[in-house]
């Protein structure tokens, strides 16, 4: 059964952006359009520094809507967006985007770069001089609240161009809708550190001692909230639709495939999370724990939580292996496409033989509980070093560590009895899908829907509108 009515689920994520349409009432994707960003610009920290360019990665998602068909974007009722959380980007109110009616596009202006979560500018040292949040959520690198208050000490210049910040979601949002002041879900804002996920206010007194001066933090609502409504028509779909305050993508991608609390959710993708819904009645800690912890507690949907194994690790990791290898062909003369390494490591690694004692720790972005953790290769010897051993190697060695923070026995004493898998590297990766087996010993299923896109869809048929 179908419907006349239709929403519109945008995820920007890291590398890439996705749009779908989605139907009110059968729930189905009537369309889609995806396309990688190319969005990284060089930092001025090194390897310190991860920014993306704003300009380039919007420009990508109108071409990923300009593709939907106009037919179907005419009956979008409500739109729905999420992307990948805890960065942070700055812009100057009046002055940072300009509609072009005559195309329907926008033009971006005075706005900074998007500093990712993949940020590290933030030292240990830096990070213990900061205020303990009255937040249950400790503070780490890549948060847009360390990232500001980094700034506010180290390049206050930097400040002083603008008079807005937020997720780079929350931008577009604020661009569609033409508001003068970003709006922001809980689950985005508990993602920037320093929120009460509780009373859902920012810890403004700690942040204004600390350097930050609140003007620029966005005004916090509840995840499904409406920001705005589309100021004007775009690629067909009416002015005046309501537009939802942006979401997390991690909490986009669990809400398709989480309809038991006896379910654990895993999505692979650039990084990896592996998380399952805590009781309705949890209520998270005033503070952070005093010694960093492995497993978060993020906010869903309906004030319920998420318990999760956030790592930095995950398809990130096998990408960079995959550059490493094309790096030396090069080196030796040889010019190989990273679609056939993908396609020859795969093969190597799937087969049977592959198995070995080689053991290879991934943590090449180090994780937030353990910020200087490096990646580590042990039990070398001459008949484990083959390209199919070694991909071998770091696949079980991304679900590995995984595992070790958030184990088997964990989701045993919480009730947990399969496990849906979702994620692009996931999907594309069978070696994965072996090794998380192997690992949890519980059922494992891989469910296409685990995608960001579609679940910021069915968050905007759900939501509260105003």
């Amino acid at each position: 059964m179908s419907s006349n009515q239709c929403v519109l689920g945008i995820d920007i994520g890291t590398t890439s952006v996705k749009c779908c349409l989605v139907d009110v009432v059968s729930k189905e994707v009537v369309s889609s359009q995806k396309k990688d960003t190319y969005s990284d610009v060089p930092s001025e920290l090194g390897t310190e520094g991860n920014k993306q360019d704003v300009p380039r990665i919007l420009s990508a998602l109108e071409l990923c809507v300009s593709r939907l068909p106009r037919e179907g974007m005419r009956k979008v009722t409500r739109i729905g967006v999420c992307g990948q959380m805890h960065g942070c980007m700055l812009w100057k109110q009046g002055e940072a985007w300009e509609h072009k009616p005559d195309s329907e596009r926008f033009a971006i202006n005075e706005v900074s770069n998007l500093y990712t979560w993949q940020d590290s500018r933030c030292t240990q040292e830096f990070l213990s001089s900061l205020p303990v949040p009255k937040s249950h959520i400790a503070i780490s690198s890549g948060f847009g609240c360390a990232t500001l208050l980094w700034f506010s000490k180290n390049k206050p210049e930097n400040l002083t161009k603008f008079n807005r910040a937020g997720t780079i979601h929350d931008f577009f949002v604020c661009m569609l809708c033409g508001l003068d002041q970003p709006i922001m879900s809980v689950q985005n804002a508990a993602s920037w550190g320093y929120l009460n996920t509780i009373t859902k206010n920012w810890n403004h007194e700690i942040l204004q001692e600390a350097g930050l001066n609140s003007d620029f933090l966005p005004r916090v609502v509840d995840s499904g909230e409406e920001a705005g409504k589309l100021a004007n028509s775009w690629y067909g779909i009416p002015a005046g639709t309501p537009v939802i305050a942006s979401l997390g993508d991690l909490q986009c991608s669990v809400l398709p495939l989480l309809t038991k609390n006896s379910d654990a959710v895993i999505n692979i993708s650039t990084s990896a999370q592996l998380c399952f819904k805590m009781p309705k009645d949890f209520v998270p800690p005033e503070q952070p724990p005093s010694i960093s912890q492995p497993i978060e507690y993020f906010p869903f949907f309906d004030d319920s939580y998420l318990a999760v194994a956030a790592s930095l690790n995950g398809g990130n990791a096998l990408a960079a292996f995959v550059r490493t290898v094309q790096l030396w062909s090069l080196e030796l003369g040889f010019q190989v496409p990273q679609s056939k390494i993908w396609q020859r490591i795969l093969e190597l690694g799937g087969d049977q033989q592959s198995q070995s004692a080689l053991v290879i720790k991934p943590t090449l972005f180090g994780e937030r509980h353990m910020p200087e953790e490096n990646a580590s290769v042990n039990n070398i010897d001459l008949g484990n070093v083959s390209l199919g051993k070694v991909t071998r190697a770091l696949c079980k060695g991304v679900i590995t560590n995984i595992h070790s923070m958030m184990p088997r026995s964990l989701l045993v004493e919480n009730d947990i009895t399969s496990i849906i898998g979702g994620g692009s590297a996931l999907a594309r990766n069978p070696i994965l899908l072996r090794e998380l087996e192997e690992a949890y010993k519980l059922p494992v299923s891989l469910d296409s829907r685990g995608d960001a896109a579609y679940g910021s869809a069915l968050a905007a048929i759900k939501a509260k509108l105003a």
